[in-house]
Order: C-alpha cells, then sequence, then structure tokens
C-alpha cells in the first residue's frame, strides 16, 4: 500500500465513477428510482470504507488497508453488476 492518502483517492475515484455509471444509465433506460437506491448504497459505502481508513485501533495497517482495499473491489463490482442488470 502506498499510502493512506491514495487509498482514500482511490475509494473516492472508483466510487464517484460507479455513480457517474449509475447516473448514465438512469438517463438511457429510465430507471431513477431504482438507480437512486444504488447510488445510495455507493454512499455509504464510501463512508464505511472511509471510517475504516480513518480508523485509529489498528494493530497491523498493512493487513487492515490491504482488507479495506480488498473490500473496496469487491464492493465497486458488486454495484456496477446491479447496475449492469437495469
Amino acid at each position: 500500500m502506498a499510502s493512506i492518502k491514495n487509498l482514500k483517492k482511490d475509494i473516492n475515484y472508483v466510487l464517484g465513477d460507479v455513480i457517474e455509471y449509475a447516473l448514465d444509465v438512469s438517463a438511457l433506460k429510465n430507471q431513477a428510482k431504482k438507480v437512486d437506491v444504488i447510488i445510495d448504497e455507493a454512499i455509504e459505502t464510501f463512508d464505511a470504507l472511509i471510517e475504516k481508513v480513518n480508523a485509529k485501533d489498528v494493530e497491523n495497517k498493512k493487513a487492515h488497508f490491504k482488507s479495506v482495499n480488498q473490500e473496496l473491489e469487491n464492493k465497486a463490482k458488486a454495484l456496477v453488476e446491479k447496475i449492469s442488470k437495469l
């Protein structure tokens, strides 16, 4: 892991791209209500991951940040799959 700063940027960019993709699909398929639910889930994921990154009571920081990065990948993939199914 390069740095906490880069991990926070990754979280911001990845989930921002997911939200942007959801908005594009919403405009194309007229699925605003379903997309709003997915966007809310992306925002909740962002908040949860940033909270985990900022946790101070972590014993093994390298392993902790690696797990946060892996969780980001898993959640982003799940959100993209939900959007694709619309």
